[in-house]
């Protein structure tokens, strides 16, 4: 059972399942199913689903993420440990996330050796030692997993022998992409290269490219390239089979010893032994963009902005309803009120705290800052990121009025 996040463009929920196919042809005597925690269909329930009505009574589940942040922490193991005690004959047994692998840096490194050698191919050769790389992370509110996209940016940077090489983020975190890439290029270096060190396509990806082609505008003395992400590359797939192996041997450990749930991370004290407990059932199963949206499957976040939906005759929602599934929609007639930023634009860490008193900080998938006021009733918030103003995070984002 392969566990992603989900995405608003349908692009990246294609380029996911078919890394679920090419597993699949890689175990063809055994059934592999996958799902979504948001945005897509099927959730991660209707996948084991599928996998229950086959019979099976032992799953294997891996997520699909390249670092354990909130989601492959608790969102994805608070979906499964629920399911699993809904049904108690079948037994599932989690895998850790891709993580730091050398054959990870090395499906990385083909991807940047491919735009590099397409940019000199385009416009001539510039040398390594005049080429700064900038590994765009996903971005977290988890420290542990910020640090690697710096470790892989570290290795990458070492095995090339590039002049510089730094690490910025798409969300939550700093800094993010226009910050990043603006110091980078006070730094005098002929070429930067920027490769998002994502899985896949998407509303994220889209964004990390846009505002390079913003700084880059600033910048015209510099030759910015944009490298591929990392996609079903045949590297990735045998990672994902080594995370399958690991459950087989019992060796799936995460890095629990740099958790901030379990330890206390300078900075998150706060957080430790918050229970693991899933927000996403207020996005579960709702799909991606408007079937008639402009985009045509390759959605950047702009249908969720009030001024081009009305240029475009598209219906402007910004807040969701909290059932599942269900086409967003503002909330009505729930018993409480909501005063949700849906914008899905931004940035932002997640903490419930629900009436029994359950506190929750995770980072969200979607890059998008907003906060939820919930009305008495249902006291639903979310942790805060304690860096959260931070001049080269969040903030430094233009703020759209709406």
């Amino acid at each position: 059972m392969v566990c992603g996040h989900g995405s608003r463009n349908q692009n990246a929920a294609g380029e996911f399942a078919t890394v679920a196919e090419g597993l699949k042809a890689r175990y063809p005597d055994t059934p592999v199913e996958y799902g979504y925690l948001e945005f897509c269909n099927p959730v991660i329930s209707e996948g084991l689903d599928r996998l229950h009505a086959k019979g099976v009574t032992r799953v294997l589940a891996v997520p699909g993420m390249l670092f354990a942040a909130g989601h492959a922490k608790n969102d994805i193991p608070s979906v499964l440990n629920t399911y699993q005690a809904q049904n108690p004959g079948m037994v599932i047994s989690y895998g850790r996330e891709l993580g730091i692998d050398l054959k990870m840096i090395r499906a990385a490194g083909e991807r940047i050796q491919a735009a590099l050698d397409s940019a000199n191919k385009e416009h001539g050769e510039v040398g390594l030692h005049d080429t700064l790389l900038m590994v765009v992370g996903r971005g977290s509110s988890d420290p542990d997993a910020n640090s690697n996209a710096s470790k892989v940016m570290r290795m990458l940077w070492e095995g090339f022998g590039f002049g510089w090489a730094e690490t910025c983020y798409s969300g939550v975190t700093f800094p993010l992409v226009g910050p990043g890439l603006s110091h980078a290029a006070k730094l005098g270096y002929k070429r930067i290269i920027v490769f998002p060190y994502f899985l896949f396509t998407g509303v994220l990806v889209k964004r990390i490219y846009a505002q390079t082609d913003e700084v880059a505008a600033n910048h015209p003395e510099i030759q910015f390239i944009k490298a591929s992400y990392l996609s079903d590359h045949p590297l990735v797939l045998d990672t994902f089979q080594d995370r399958v192996q690991e459950i087989v041997d019992g060796q799936a450990l995460m890095n629990c010893q740099m958790c901030k749930y379990r330890e206390q991370v300078l900075g998150f004290e706060t957080e430790v032994g918050l229970p693991q407990e899933s927000h996403h059932h207020h996005v579960e199963g709702i799909g991606g963009g408007l079937e008639d949206c402009p985009c045509k499957g390759d959605c950047d976040a702009s249908c969720r902005e009030e001024e081009f939906c009305r240029a475009h005759g598209l219906p402007w929602t910004p807040v969701h309803s909290h059932a599942s599934p269900a086409p967003l929609e503002p909330v009505t007639g729930h018993g409480h009120a909501h005063d949700h930023d849906h914008s899905h634009d931004h940035g932002h860490s997640h903490d419930h705290s629900h009436e029994h008193g359950h506190d929750h900080g995770h980072s969200h998938g979607d890059d998008h800052a907003h906060g939820h006021d919930h009305a008495p009733g249902h006291d639903h918030h979310h942790h805060p990121y304690p860096h959260a103003d931070h001049p080269h995070g969040p903030r430094s984002m233009d703020k759209k009025k709406v």
